[in-house]
């Protein structure tokens, strides 16, 4: 069997979230320059959860078996080909960004907008139990932990993709993982005054209209930046133009350089779906690093429902005043971010060019040191000016310290996790989101029976205490053996 080199080059690494819909084909005549391949069979737990490196998906489908027929393989038309979303404008990959953080974004103020009414939704049910006026809250988090492991893989592999390069990508992710964050300080504080003003059912009903403006906006707006998908339009348009005109070119397979003869619907639902469960129970760097995101992401849902706790029982506060306090936590969240955002990428590559031009993961993890060093330090201001009952902005500085700490650490995993899984990008998160989502829901039920026992100060302390001993030391780890933790990896990027 004959085979040939391509001619188109272009360059597909990605994060493990994107934009969907389909930027416009151009008309080509079929006698285009394609690559002529017959690429081999790719080992079946290396399909990409996204797209990856020019050379590392190409390694992936470099030949056939002998036997099967010649094969014109679609790839894009050179490193500048408009249609690749990597070569998208700078608004057009902020559009998509934006437009997939509002539904981050909308998610988790629908899960924490009804924190500050739970007193109200208990007095009409007679729901006496702490724990469960804890639970109204944290019980819709629990969805997140299994919605990722069975979605996620598969919403990755047919729908999303991403638009932006390695050395773009900081940024991005400083706004991808800001919503999600961000969405427990608005809903709260839109949730006290609706409480106050209205009922608790206009919570909900609230929550439903915005929810329903961004899905218009996702359906209309949303484009499509997958790029299996895009080349496999673009194979199909080459087929139906050759089926038209059988003699402008001999007939023959046309494939995409995702694809091979193995590339079945079924097997591809069963890995996606397996994947997840295997780098939770075998990858080191995903039982680490999500141990610690589980304990961090667990101490933010616990905020939320014990700020109004700390502000209207012991401060007296009203509970639309009370709710402003999430203000704290917001500012935590978003001055770190942005700050973060303006580093993260300068940070990684000043690293790599100090290593030949080299990235590694690791170089995303410098960040996460102040963020190890903020959320302890909050938790002991918060706790302890609390319960002295200082003036209300003494726990407020340590709330949004631990606003701070948070951001900072779920960015740099967030990105380390992504640049070491890069083929598996998101089964590896949807690992990672399990851990967390389950703290997130059972942090908050245990909060209210500590607190009672033990005080504000007492139970901060202990919260500060373990989150310098998993988190401190985790950084540094990673920085001296995270490559060699990678390099033992099946999954992990080397």
């Amino acid at each position: 069997m004959t085979s040939s080199r391509n001619l188109a080059h272009g360059r597909t690494d990605s994060l493990d979230q994107g934009a969907s819909a389909t930027p416009t084909l151009r008309e080509e005549p079929v006698d285009v320059p394609l690559k002529e391949k017959s690429p081999k069979h790719p080992d079946p737990e290396a399909q990409p959860d996204d797209e990856i490196e020019h050379a590392e998906e190409t390694e992936q489908v470099e030949g056939r078996t002998a036997g099967e027929k010649d094969v014109l393989i679609v790839d894009w038309e050179g490193p500048d080909d408009p249609q690749n979303p990597k070569n998208w404008t700078f608004k057009q990959k902020w559009a998509a960004t934006a437009i997939v953080s509002a539904f981050t974004f909308i998610s988790p103020v629908s899960s924490s907008m009804i924190a500050p009414a739970s007193d109200a939704l208990a007095a009409q049910f007679g729901i006496t139990s702490s724990v469960l006026i804890a639970l109204t809250t944290s019980i819709f988090v629990l969805a997140y932990a299994f919605g990722p492991l069975f979605l996620g893989p598969l919403n990755r592999r047919w729908s999303s993709g991403d638009c932006w390069r390695t050395e773009e990508r900081g940024k991005a992710v400083a706004l991808y993982s800001l919503a999600p964050l961000l969405g427990p300080v608005v809903g709260p504080v839109a949730g006290a005054w609706i409480a106050e003003r209205s009922t608790w059912r206009w919570v909900f009903w609230s929550t439903s209209i915005v929810d329903a403006f961004i899905q218009v906006l996702g359906v209309f707006f949303l484009q499509e930046t997958f790029a299996p998908l895009l080349l496999e339009r673009k194979a199909a348009r080459m087929r139906k133009e050759m089926e038209s005109d059988p003699e402008k070119a001999p007939a023959r397979e046309i494939r995409t350089r995702f694809d091979h003869s193995d590339r079945h619907w079924q097997q591809i639902f069963a890995k996606a779906l397996v994947r997840p469960f295997k780098l939770f129970w075998f990858e080191p760097i995903a039982q680490l690093l999500g141990a610690y995101m589980a304990f961090v992401y667990g101490l933010l849902y616990l905020f939320l429902t014990t700020i109004p706790g700390i502000f209207e029982g012991v401060y007296g506060e009203r509970v639309g005043i009370a709710g402003l306090h999430y203000f704290a936590l917001g500012v935590g969240l978003t001055g770190a971010s942005q700050i973060n955002a303006r580093f993260m990428d300068r940070i990684y590559m000043y690293y790599t060019k100090k290593n030949g031009g080299k990235g590694r993961p690791e170089y995303r993890l410098p960040s996460m040191v102040p963020g190890t060093i903020f959320l302890p330090m909050g938790l002991f201001i918060t706790g302890w000016t609390a319960q002295a009952r200082t003036h209300w902005i003494a726990p407020d500085i340590g709330i949004a310290l631990v606003g701070a700490g948070t951001i900072l650490n779920f960015q740099s995993i967030q990105t380390y996790v992504i640049d070491t899984f890069t083929l598996h990008a998101a089964s590896a998160l949807a690992a990672v989101t399990f851990l967390r989502s389950c703290a997130g829901f059972g942090f908050p039920l245990f909060a209210p029976t500590m607190y009672q026992a033990l005080g504000y100060g007492k139970g901060d302390t202990i919260l500060g205490c373990i989150a310098i001993v998993i988190g401190c030391p985790a950084p540094w780890i990673f920085w001296y053996y995270g490559e060699r933790i990678r390099k033992a990896s099946k999954y992990a990027r080397s």
